[in-house]
């Protein structure tokens, strides 16, 4: 028999508990993206009408910083494995009617899940490098002088205080009794000298 190599694929998930949407109407928008790449799905999340278009974009959006942050995938190079939505809890209401009667209003939940994956291998993500601890020999060794002395330098400085700052002080309009700010003072005028008359 014929070996066949089976290529590994890593997924990735997110998931929205509680979205305030039935899951009837979440699939019909679901069923659009299923199997699209990631930036194709963004761009029929973003013309849909639908208004759980919104929350499933939302959902995309972590799946994807999922995967770039934890797993070291590129986004945009992941497609749409599965995505789903199951039913939540219902919310039960009533709205009345005539004669004292009450109709049943059920408000629909669901958590919608979008696993990503990428056919692509992960690249590596630099950490950044820590100090190696020192051996035991090193750290019985004493340290040289110049070293004592910029630690020592370094320790006086940080030692000093910063001097608080003093606020400065705004002038403020007066206020009278009744709490309203006063008028300033109009500057004294000369009076017009009447024209004689001809």
């Amino acid at each position: 028999m014929a070996e066949t190599q089976a290529t590994k694929t890593s997924e990735v998930r997110a998931q929205a508990k509680w979205v305030h949407c039935s899951a009837r109407k979440a699939r019909l928008v679901l069923d659009t993206i299923r199997g699209r790449s990631v930036p194709e799905a963004r761009t029929v999340l973003a013309f849909s009408t639908r208004d759980v278009a919104r929350d499933i974009d939302k959902v995309l959006r972590s799946a994807v910083a999922n995967a770039e942050a934890n797993h070291g995938f590129f986004g945009d190079d992941m497609v749409i494995s599965a995505c789903y939505a199951d039913e939540g809890p219902r919310l039960k209401r009533w709205k009345p009617r005539a004669r004292g009667r009450a109709d049943r209003i059920i408000k629909g939940t669901c958590h919608i899940t979008i696993r990503l994956a990428s056919l692509t291998p992960p690249r590596v993500v630099a950490k950044p490098a820590q100090p190696a601890a020192p051996s035991a020999d090193e750290a019985s060794k004493p340290a040289p002088e110049s070293a004592v002395a910029e630690t020592s330098a370094k320790t006086e400085v940080e030692a000093k205080p910063k001097a608080a700052r003093k606020a400065i002080a705004k002038p403020r309009a007066k206020k009278s009794d009744k709490g309203e700010a006063k008028p300033k003072a109009a500057a004294k005028r000369k009076p017009q000298v009447k024209k004689a008359e001809e």
